[in-house]
């Protein structure tokens, strides 16, 4: 299936009910390149689990794994919900244990979980003061399961998004590489974000970035813990909750396909 959430676009491959997983490095390129496979941010492989609804496996269109996605994982919820007649489900991702609703405007909220603030969790290369990272433009790091680096910038229009995106990306601060998200205030709570995903480059929305601009807005004193974020592809939503992290926004089903044996052996 081809399904975005906010113009953050994925690829969903349903691998319920064989004995495991069907996506490889090389699968996840070939279907990531926009010209010769189908194109997407991320890749999202629905699978069994165990005392869950489902479980999802992340992966980037530059063949490495996604640790955290929160539209792919909004999309799917949403896809599985229609499936069990339900409006609530359990699922697993490497995070462990989430849950997804969805609101009776059709918008569908996920629980991101905690946000992971200590620098070994993020992780970074060393011990620095998360709030306050010893680059320039003075960004917060946190993780979501995945990691993140959010600078606060007057403007986020006017920053050069394809020279700074993988610049931060790649800084030796950040061992597993890291989203970087350029989020500027706009109002009470309310935030515009630009954002470069590790593995993918500039997309239109990023559901953990959201949510780690929304937390380290927090965190630095600039919102209250109920926040909506302007993306370049929509609107999102974002509640820290006791329980966590809460992402709500909208979901869209774009296409169902079936991938040819042929192109499945060329890219086996």
């Amino acid at each position: 299936m081809k399904m975005h959430g906010a113009g953050n676009d994925f690829v969903v491959i349903d691998s319920r009910g064989r004995a495991g997983a069907v996506v490889t490095p090389a699968l996840a390129r070939a279907l990531g390149d926009r010209n010769r496979g189908v194109g997407f941010d991320q890749l999202a492989e629905i699978r069994d689990a165990a005392g869950a609804d489902f479980e999802l496996d992340f992966w980037n269109n530059d063949g490495t794994r996604a640790g955290a996605c929160g539209n792919a994982t909004r999309c799917v919820s949403s896809y599985v919900m229609a499936g069990l007649g339900r409006d609530a489900v359990s699922l697993v991702t490497a995070r462990g244990g989430l849950a997804a609703v969805r609101l009776p405007d059709g918008r569908v909220s996920v629980n991101m979980g905690h946000p992971q603030t200590a620098w070994d969790e993020v992780p970074l290369s060393h011990e620095v003061d998360t709030l306050h990272l010893p680059l320039p433009g003075d960004p917060v790091a946190l993780g979501m399961g995945n990691p993140h680096c959010v600078f606060f910038v007057e403007d986020a229009e006017e920053v050069n998004l394809p020279v700074l995106g993988p610049r931060y990306e790649h800084d030796p601060l950040f061992p597993q590489r890291t989203n970087v998200e350029f989020v500027s205030l706009t109002g009470s709570d309310r935030l515009r974000m630009r954002v470069w995903e590790r593995g993918a480059g500039i997309t239109l929305a990023c559901g953990s970035g959201a949510c780690a601009a929304a937390v380290a807005a927090h965190l630095r004193g600039l919102t209250g813990r109920h926040v909506v974020l302007d993306l370049d592809g929509g609107v999102l939503e974002i509640d820290w909750r006791e329980d966590g992290v809460w992402m709500t926004g909208p979901v869209a089903h774009v296409f169902d396909g079936w991938l040819s044996p042929d192109y499945l052996a060329a890219n086996a």
